[in-house]
C-alpha cells in the first residue's frame, strides 16, 4: 500500500512538471502576441492620423519596430503636429483596449536624443504635456512608447482535471494541497524590484516600482497590496471607487477575497497618509471609496 501510494505520487508530481508549463506558457504567450499586434495597430494609426493632420495622405508608414517586450517606437519622416499626439494616441490606445501605463518620447532619428516627451499621467494634469504649442523643427523623428511591464498572471489549477484522471483521487488531494501551501507561503510584498512610476497626489508621491510612499519628510514602505491599491486611488483621483471594483482590481490573483480586506488596508494607508493635510481617503456608504485631494 506505502508504494502504491509512492508511486501514484510520484506519476502526479511527473505529470505536475510535464503539464503545468505548457498551458500557462501558451496562454502568456498568446497574451504577449495580441499585446503586439494592438500597439502595433494603434501607432500605425496615431501616425496615419498625425500625417493627415499635416495635409500628407500619400506618405508611407514605416514598419513600426518592437525594441523589446515593453518598448515599440515608428519613425515620422517630418515633423507632426506635437499638440495633437497625445490626444490622438490615447484613443489609438482606446479603440485597441490598450490600459496599460505608458511613457512617450520623440527623438532625433540619427542621434537618438530625446526632444520632447511625457507620461500618461501628465494627460490628467490641469497643465496637461508640457512644450505645447512651441515651434518645432523639421526633421526626421522617432515615435517610441515605453508600456509598464504587466503584472504576471497567477498560475491557477486549470489543469486538475487532467491529473485527476491520470494520477486518481489521491493525486487530486496532493494538489489541493500544494496550491493552498503555494498561496499560504507566498509573501505578500514582492522582494524584486522593478522600474515603476512616480505618482503625485498632494504633498505625497508613490514610488511604484519600489513600493514606497513620500509623504512630506517622511518615507514608508508599504507592502505589495498597500502600493497596489494606493497607486489605484492615485490613478483615480476624486472618483468614487466601488468596493467590489477595488477588490477585483487589487486582490483579484488571489482566487479568494474578503472584503474585510479593502476596510483593513484603507486603515493603514490613512495613517500613512495623516501627514498630508491634502489628501484624505473617504468612505461612500454602501459603494465604496474615493481619495479627495485638494489644493
Amino acid at each position: 500500500m506505502t508504494s502504491y501510494i509512492k508511486g501514484t505520487f510520484g506519476i502526479w508530481i511527473l505529470l505536475t512538471g510535464l503539464c503545468a508549463g505548457l498551458p500557462g506558457n501558451a496562454v502568456a504567450n498568446s497574451d504577449a502576441v495580441r499585446f503586439s499586434e494592438n500597439v502595433n495597430l494603434s501607432l500605425r494609426r496615431t501616425a496615419d492620423m498625425l500625417l493627415r493632420a499635416n495635409g500628407d495622405s500619400v506618405s508611407q508608414i514605416p514598419p513600426v519596430q518592437q525594441v523589446d517586450a515593453n518598448t515599440f517606437s515608428v519613425a515620422m519622416s517630418r515633423m507632426f503636429d506635437y499638440d495633437k499626439l497625445p490626444e490622438t494616441l490615447q484613443q489609438s490606445f482606446d479603440a485597441y483596449h490598450i490600459d496599460r501605463p505608458y511613457t512617450v518620447t520623440v527623438r532625433d532619428c540619427k542621434t537618438g536624443q530625446i526632444k520632447l516627451g511625457y507620461q500618461f499621467l501628465d494627460l490628467k494634469q490641469p497643465g496637461g504635456v508640457s512644450c505645447g504649442g512651441r515651434t518645432r523643427e523639421e526633421g526626421c523623428y522617432t515615435l517610441q512608447i515605453r508600456f509598464d511591464p504587466a503584472a504576471p498572471k497567477t498560475q491557477t489549477a486549470g489543469n486538475s482535471w487532467l491529473l485527476i484522471s491520470v494520477a486518481g483521487s489521491l493525486a487530486a488531494l496532493g494538489f489541493i494541497a500544494w496550491n493552498r501551501s503555494r498561496h499560504k507561503n507566498r509573501p505578500e510584498k514582492e522582494s524584486q524590484q522593478t522600474p515603476g512610476f512616480r505618482l503625485t497626489f498632494g504633498k505625497s508621491w508613490l514610488d511604484t516600482g519600489n513600493q514606497t510612499l513620500f509623504n512630506g519628510e517622511n518615507t514608508h514602505s508599504l507592502t505589495f497590496r498597500e502600493a497596489k491599491l494606493l497607486a489605484l486611488f492615485a490613478r483615480n483621483i476624486n472618483q468614487v471607487l466601488e468596493r467590489d471594483a477595488i477588490l477585483k482590481s487589487v486582490w483579484e490573483d488571489e482566487g479568494v477575497t474578503v472584503g474585510r480586506s479593502v476596510d483593513v488596508f484603507v486603515s493603514r494607508l490613512r495613517k500613512m497618509l495623516a501627514a498630508d493635510p491634502q489628501v484624505k481617503i473617504t468612505a461612500i456608504h454602501g459603494v465604496g471609496y474615493k481619495m479627495e485631494v485638494h489644493s
